[in-house]
């Protein structure tokens, strides 16, 4: 049985309260029963839908392109790149070898290119509404990505994201030397900061909210109370329990029940 429906905005976000089936169940039959049209469904339990952990990938989900690829671009080798990147958000190959190998072929680019690369980034719709909508609200919000420190600081500043965690390059000379500076942060050292920043705050994994795009984001995705797929590889969406794919990042705040009125611009 369903309630009425409750619009969070206007032909935009609605609420349908309903009991009888598990919220899985319920997500299947409706997105079933809605499919060719452009919507989103996320069920859920009602109880706790409000996050108190924000745990967000960086590229392509809170900026809306590679960091890397674009970077490459200053190299002349934006393509070969960007398919190795393809194929390790995908899942088809080892994220920390396919790093690697990307960066490598980055050997002696000047680090001018990291600013000239930032100065063409931009933050995916609904991505700084998502952050400061949450903060507001006694969020903790934390930008953790395999890509690198240099963009990872500024998206985080820009947003207003508590900290970040991401890799970092090893430059010399004010050049790229084709290295990482090791551990590598990969989909192993993303869902530990979950848990980590969860135990630390002394936050319920249920009341964490994970977002991202690639199979290195995954693992967290799946841990956190609430995890969403947004515009994700095909392999992601596949696997995670909610995706997101028509609607820009102010879906979160939807599929947590704030109403437009609500959000922090």
């Amino acid at each position: 049985e369903t309630g009425h429906p409750d619009w969070l905005a206007p032909f935009e976000a609605c609420d349908i309260p309903f009991h009888g089936l598990y919220p899985h169940e319920a997500q299947k039959a409706v997105a079933t029963a809605l499919k060719g049209h452009n919507l989103d469904v996320i069920a859920q339990p009602a109880p706790g839908r409000r996050k108190r952990l924000l745990i967000a990938d960086m590229d392509s989900t809170i900026v809306t392109g590679e960091t890397l690829d674009d970077l490459a671009a200053f190299a002349g080798i934006r393509d070969k790149i960007a398919a190795i990147t393809a194929r390790a958000m995908n899942g088809e190959l080892d994220f920390k070898d396919a790093l690697r190998e990307r960066v490598g072929m980055l050997k002696g680019l000047p680090t001018t290119c990291l600013e000239e690369t930032w100065a063409h980034t931009t933050l995916t719709p609904g991505a700084l509404t998502l952050v400061k909508t949450m903060r507001t609200n006694g969020a903790h919000c934390l930008l953790v990505s395999g890509g690198f420190d240099f963009f990872t600081g500024r998206v985080r500043d820009l947003c207003g994201f508590h900290e970040d965690r991401s890799n970092r390059f090893v430059i010399e000379n004010d050049a790229l030397t084709g290295r990482v500076v090791e551990p590598i942060l990969d989909k192993e050292a993303k869902i530990n900061a979950l848990l980590e920043a969860s135990a630390q705050l002394e936050i319920a994994v249920e009341e964490t909210l994970a977002v991202g795009d690639g199979a290195n984001d995954l693992p967290m995705i799946l841990a956190a109370g609430l995890g969403i797929a947004f515009r994700a590889k095909p392999s992601v969406v596949a696997q995670a329990r909610h995706a997101i794919i028509n609607s820009d990042l102010t879906g979160l705040l939807y599929a947590q029940g704030y109403r437009a009125e609500e959000f922090v611009t």
